[in-house]
């Protein structure tokens, strides 16, 4: 199987993401990632979703989206023509002893702290699942007490905006 990212723009009602994510969990889809937001219209929010799925029965369910009501538009985002990322806030043990090694890491990965404690120290990350997986990985020799990951969030490269279509100019 493989994984797709669907961006699908929805009117911003209550309801609206428990009846698309209940579509896939129908049709016995597993959802990877989901992250849900406000667009630039605050009447419109962005569900981008992360599914690991055959081409032709996802292109089912998207039909079956479609018919949703509050469904304005979907777009299958290729990575090539997508930029993509997830956020990650890890809380690490970093006593005085380690505290150096892992300030040494964290500016490896370009990412920053954003609290310190006697004892921890926890980080945001920005970047692919890729990268945030390395870092993970790195940061495990000090030990990780605490993490909490975002779903997956992306966008169409260049000027074109799924936005601007004329479905919701009609909604």
């Amino acid at each position: 199987m493989t994984m797709h990212t669907l961006s699908v723009l929805v009117e911003n009602k209550p309801g609206v993401l428990a009846r698309v994510s209940g579509l896939f969990s129908r049709r016995g889809f597993n959802i990877s990632s989901l992250a849900v937001g406000e667009t630039e219209d605050p009447n419109v929010s962005r569900i981008t979703i992360v599914v690991d799925a055959e081409s032709s029965p996802l292109e089912q369910v998207t039909k079956q989206l479609n018919k949703l009501v509050n469904v304005l538009k979907i777009v299958e985002l290729d990575p090539q023509v997508s930029v993509a990322r997830e956020l990650v806030l890890v809380k690490v043990r970093a006593d005085r002893t380690v505290r150096g090694q892992v300030l040494d890491t964290v500016n490896l990965f370009r990412a920053r702290v954003v609290d310190v404690a006697p004892d921890t120290l926890t980080i945001e990350a920005t970047g692919t699942p890729d990268k945030l997986d390395a870092l993970l990985r790195d940061l495990e020799a000090f030990g990780i007490k605490e993490m909490v990951q975002s779903g997956l969030v992306a966008i169409g490269r260049g000027s074109r905006s799924i936005t601007a279509g004329p479905a919701l100019r009609a909604a």
